[in-house]
């Protein structure tokens, strides 16, 4: 399934990202960087509450698809800047992380 179509059935809204056509093949739920190091895959939709800039390196390191940050958590501008330089697409979720899970998993993922 393609980032864009996800977007569009939970309705995240995008923070950075202008390419929306990656296709995504699982999900890995984290907040702890080392965690998803190990564990999340390449095409991998990383839901999180981290907002600093260091999750940009480990998503362009685990060559995940996108970053979904849960519970409207605010994204500092530098970080947004780097995902930008660094082609890393971050979107937004109103919703817990439970519920955006839950979300996730009704959609197949």
């Amino acid at each position: 399934m393609q980032i864009k179509e996800i977007v569009e059935r939970l309705g995240l809204t995008v923070l950075v990202g202008e390419d929306l056509t990656g296709e995504v093949t699982g999900g890995y739920v984290a907040d702890l960087l080392s965690c998803v190091i190990a564990g999340a895959k390449p095409h991998d939709l990383w839901v999180t509450l981290q907002t600093h800039m260091n999750i940009v390196a480990v998503a362009a390191l685990k060559e995940v698809t996108a970053i979904v940050v849960a519970e409207s958590a605010v994204v500092p501008d530098t970080t947004l800047e780097k995902a930008a330089q660094q082609g890393v697409v971050i979107l937004s979720s109103s919703l817990p992380i439970y519920e955006t899970v839950k979300q996730l998993v009704g959609l197949g993922l």
